[in-house]
């Protein structure tokens, strides 16, 4: 494990949470419905996404603005312009935050120390982890780390840790002072452009990287991914690449085979055809030149007037402790009656529906607003776990529910 800082809180600082939407209003009502059970005790939601989405859930006393242009930083801007919390969070739209999330990446932002803060994100299927911990490169590249507890790190030899968009947090005085997110990067390094002039700025300042601070990243299509992830414009990737190495002094050699190797994972798993390939790469290749030439100014210190003063959700008046309710799937119609029943109470239901079988596990947030995971009972649900776990219905049941190691 790397060597970090203890962290030191003497508070629990006010939080603004940022949700950048554009045209994926299922989505996006998920995510506010996971939003809405965080149980942090003094929050905000902040939503800048579409004209059409920006009224999503009227229930919710939101901050809300219209905003649809296809650059992501200059949303999460707009976002940041609107959030008087002393941290501020940012979150993607296709992403489910566990309900402890904003409460425990916030957390070490108490300690004057910690300019920034990230957590751990899993992939679609709920279960598997999509990033951990990392390092960001002046390339853009990436370093894994070991860390298994809340930590402390200041960055080493150039290299931050990293800030994963869709799982971050930003003392809110630090982020002003370095301008923001920069425009420049409409998609891609987005964030690590901002850990990389955060550390300039802040040569001592720590990020927390912080474990229990888990989303689910759903990867929903965009205007360069379809489904599943699979790449269709690399345009925006390379042009954002060049920008970003010559500004921090990196290289862009790497960035060529390892898109390609992305694009032949695709390939080999069915999702992409290979004649494609080809002319995707050669999108990278424009991207690249695009982004050749002097390196963009980076934003100037935060000018913009103060926000509007905090407008906190509800407490969530909890009714007991989070209930684990657990069955095969033929019986889940009267579980998610029940599931529905205990969460209208103001009560936490996690839901373990399980078929006699090899069925990879899936969790993921119902619209009712429990957690529902679903998968064989002798099939694998955890990063690491083998293809064929033989266990009894009780002793998987106690597993997954964490009362049962391995």
């Amino acid at each position: 494990m790397p060597e970090g800082h203890e962290p030191s809180t003497s508070h629990m600082p006010s939080a603004s949470i940022v949700v950048i939407s554009r045209h994926r209003p299922q989505a996006l009502a998920r995510c506010l419905t996971a939003l809405a059970g965080q149980t942090h005790p003094d929050f905000e939601v902040v939503l800048v996404a579409d004209p059409a989405s920006s009224g999503m859930r009227p229930d919710l006393p939101l901050k809300r603005l219209a905003f649809d242009h296809a650059n992501i930083s200059a949303a999460r801007n707009e976002g940041l312009a609107l959030a008087a919390g002393e941290v501020v969070l940012f979150i993607d739209d296709d992403a489910l935050a566990e309900s402890g999330w904003a409460e425990a990446l916030a957390r070490p932002l108490a300690d004057p120390r910690v300019v920034a803060a990230t957590g751990f994100t899993r992939g679609p299927d709920g279960l598997r982890w999509q990033v951990r911990a990392e390092r960001i490169t002046p390339s853009g590249a990436t370093e894994p780390l070991d860390i298994a507890k809340t930590t402390l790190l200041s960055p080493e030899n150039g290299c931050p840790v990293s800030t994963i968009g869709t799982n971050c947090g930003f003392r809110r005085e630090a982020l002003l002072a370095i301008g923001g997110f920069d425009p420049a990067f409409p998609y891609y390094l987005d964030e690590s452009d901002v850990n990389m002039r955060m550390a300039a700025r802040f040569p001592q300042g720590l990020t927390a990287v912080v474990p229990s601070a888990q989303v689910i990243h759903g990867i929903a299509p965009g205007p360069g991914r379809g489904k599943g992830g699979v790449p269709r414009d690399l345009t925006a990737i390379g042009r954002s690449a060049a920008i970003f190495a010559a500004r921090h002094g990196g290289d862009i050699g790497g960035l060529r085979d390892s898109q390609r190797r992305r694009l032949l994972r695709h390939m080999v798993a069915g999702r992409l055809d290979p004649f494609a390939i080809a002319p995707i790469l050669a999108t990278l290749e424009r991207g690249l030149a695009e982004g050749q030439g002097p390196s963009p100014a980076p934003p100037a210190p935060w000018s913009r007037p103060p926000p509007p003063p905090l407008r906190p959700m509800p407490r969530m008046a909890m009714a007991g402790e989070p209930l684990f309710l657990a069955g095969w799937y033929w019986q889940a119609r009267a579980l998610r009656a029940r599931a529905a029943q205990v969460v209208a109470q103001g009560q936490t239901v996690t839901l373990l529906l399980l078929t006699p079988g090899f069925l990879p596990h899936r969790r993921t947030l119902a619209p009712g607003g429990w957690w529902e995971q679903c998968g064989g009972l002798w099939a694998p649900s955890r990063p690491g776990d083998p293809p064929v776990i033989f266990l009894s219905k009780n002793a998987r049941i106690l597993r997954e529910r964490g009362n049962l190691p391995g």
